[in-house]
């Protein structure tokens, strides 16, 4: 299946070479080296300064194309502060705070410290295996539950036999990518499923490992729609929007484990809100009228905020009421017609730099990109230079008519795409259909 073991975090920064895995002394040498750069007013360090200075707004460093920069701030404390706020701290203090904890955590690990879950039954739900040997590694005894159906894709129906006509979908993706034949999909979403329901009665403590994006806070919605009717004696959250690095946090299958059980010590009580904002969103998300969810996006999930944000991305994969694309189809265009690139850079630079929340894996990026081929008159063009034809090898170039597409002077939806589902939504690329209204963030029919 398009489990977070295909291609996510770990095609951004696997271990054991972590750049989650800080040296201050690394990072001391890199704020003496950025102090030179500034006072010797090179243009990259002025750049780096004015992201991330929390004064660079102002009218002392309005213009800071000239020599330098004002001598109060060509300090080194001052290079320092830029530096930790580049790995995603706050303060040089909580940078030095953030290693020396670390440090601790490894500590602990290498000493054989009792396990952090040692002192109730335990499962760790995570909506991928990512992580799972990470936890071992780390020292944690709890189970393990993978529980991984993107329901970011595909057709989500408020059905019976919905379980099955996942299966048809994942099967039909994603089933050559990862070796799964239909049954073996069937099984593992049945097992998976069949498992969820039978927690709360099993287990002392349910720790929900999730990060932000779409891919892991629809899959929380479905987990906390079922714990809203049946509750796990202890149930709690881990997390992350962000984690202290030298490249963009995707996902917790990055990090290693000491920082897994750094993540542990700050998880969180799951409250009551929450569990009604999931069953809320698991509800709005099969609906065939995109309406509620849209609301639940504006107005926001109590007790959860990062579920709100997903789901406004997740309402953004709709046919745009401008060129009848979805977000991510639009930046992959975006990123094509800029220069060619190979579909694996295509990848990366979405997940690296473009993709405002991170959720997708290469399976579903592949798909993606044949999506965006499956008309009479593509908007991609593709080739390959060698004999290596693996697909994210192939070299993929934008066509007039994908030029003319994201100028929104022809609409997507008139080249008849192939039909696809936002949750319980059809697109059929037919006749009118549920839209995205981006300027007011709403779903509307045309």
């Amino acid at each position: 299946m398009s489990d977070r073991s295909h291609g996510r975090a770990a095609s951004v920064a696997p271990n054991p070479s972590s750049p989650f895995r800080l040296n201050l002394e690394q990072q001391r040498k890199r704020a003496k080296e950025l102090l030179r750069a500034l006072r010797a007013g090179e243009p990259q360090a002025l750049r780096r300064f004015r992201l991330h200075h929390p004064l660079a707004g102002g009218p002392l460093v309005g213009g800071m194309d000239g020599p330098g920069l004002p001598g109060r701030l060509a300090r080194l404390s001052e290079a320092q502060l830029v530096i930790a706020r580049e790995l995603g701290l706050p303060s040089w203090p909580r940078l030095v705070a953030h290693v020396a904890a670390s440090a601790r955590s490894l500590a602990g690990i290498e000493r054989g410290d009792p396990a952090p879950d040692r002192d109730m039954t335990t499962l760790h739900l995570r909506c991928g295996s990512d992580i799972g040997p990470g936890l071992r590694e780390a020292g944690f005894v709890g189970e393990f539950l993978e529980y991984s159906d993107p329901f970011c894709q595909g057709p989500v129906p408020d059905a019976p036999d919905w379980l099955e006509r996942r299966a048809d979908f994942l099967s039909h993706a994603y089933g050559a990518g990862t070796g799964m034949s239909r049954a073996e999909i069937t099984a593992k979403l049945h097992l998976a499923e069949e498992s969820l329901l039978a927690a709360p009665a099993r287990y002392e403590r349910i720790v929900l490992w999730f990060e932000h994006d779409t891919y892991d806070q629809l899959i929380l919605a479905r987990c906390l729609a079922h714990f809203a009717r049946t509750a796990p004696p202890r149930l709690e959250l881990v997390s992350p929007a962000r984690y202290p690095g030298s490249v963009r946090f995707i996902g917790l299958g990055q990090l290693p484990p000491e920082a897994l059980r750094l993540l542990w010590a700050e998880r969180t009580p799951v409250p009551i809100e929450a569990l009604h904002a999931g069953g809320a969103v698991w509800d709005a998300l099969r609906a065939p009228d995109p309406r509620p969810l849209a609301a639940l996006a504006r107005e926001g999930t109590p007790g959860i905020p990062q579920l709100g944000r997903a789901v406004r991305r997740h309402c953004r994969e709709l046919p745009w009421t401008t060129d009848g694309l979805g977000l991510t189809q639009r930046l992959i265009l975006q990123l094509v017609a800029e220069a060619p690139r190979m579909a694996g850079q295509v990848f990366h630079a979405l997940m690296t730099e473009r993709e405002p929340l991170p959720w997708m894996t290469d399976l579903i990026c592949h798909d993606m990109v044949e999506g965006l081929r499956a008309v009479e008159r593509p908007v991609l063009a593709g080739r390959y230079e060698d004999a290596d034809r693996r697909w994210f090898r192939e070299h993929l170039t934008i066509t007039p008519l994908g030029r003319a597409v994201l100028a929104g002077t022809v609409d997507w939806l008139s080249l008849g795409p192939r039909p696809r589902w936002v949750g319980g939504v059809s697109i059929s690329g037919s006749g009118p259909c549920w839209r995205w209204d981006e300027d007011g963030a709403a779903a509307v029919q045309r």
